[in-house]
């Protein structure tokens, strides 16, 4: 797997959950195979080789405010995640920032078999891992406008709708999920898991 996990969770019923940095050069080949994807096309990468991937990830990799991760299920890939800070991202230039405000991008890689809530568990695991950082107060996603599944999955997260925005390569949903949003759904889930 190469590089040490970053952040761990065990999920009742679903299996252990790490996140560890992309490593360019090591991670190209996984990377390439699930954006070259048709199911990817709202990542924008269809077209570029695995020399190009290597090379956006580099890239991202030498900045202080965006970081790749790649998460594992029970040791194996299962999604690519990216973090961010809104002010140093385009995405900046089109809302009004606030301070703790943490941006995120998620790809799901492709399933060995359809798995009902998959999704769910592991977008639950990787908002945690963002609100770990105490300084972390609001998450923002920019999911494509076009991409129905994204928007209605992170909707079903807790995060709400901003505005439609025009970003270099798409039109976006803005979507906000805060900390205190984020408290209260856990405590309703945790009373609903007790009542069943």
């Amino acid at each position: 797997m190469g590089a040490p996990a970053v952040f761990g969770r065990d999920v009742a019923g679903f299996g252990r959950i790490e996140l560890r940095a992309v490593d360019p050069g090591r991670d190209a080949d996984l990377i390439h195979g699930w954006v070259s994807q048709e199911r990817a096309r709202f990542w924008g990468m269809r077209d570029a080789g695995r020399d190009r991937v290597a090379e956006i990830y580099r890239h991202v990799d030498s900045l202080p405010t965006h970081h790749a991760w790649l998460a594992y299920r029970n040791g194996m890939p299962a999604a690519l995640f990216q973090t961010y800070e809104p002010a140093a991202d385009p995405v900046g230039e089109v809302y009004d920032v606030q301070p703790g405000d943490h941006g995120v991008h998620l790809m799901i890689g492709p399933p060995v078999r359809p798995e009902r809530g998959f999704t769910g568990q592991l977008l639950g695991v990787l908002v945690s891992f963002v609100f770990a950082d105490p300084e972390h107060r609001r998450i923002i996603a920019e999911p494509d406008a076009r991409n129905d599944r994204a928007v209605t999955r992170l909707r079903r997260t807790g995060f709400v709708d901003g505005p439609l925005v025009d970003l270099p390569d798409k039109q976006a949903r803005l979507m906000f999920l805060d900390r205190p949003s984020r408290a209260s759904a856990d405590a309703s889930h945790r009373r609903s898991a007790a009542v069943r």
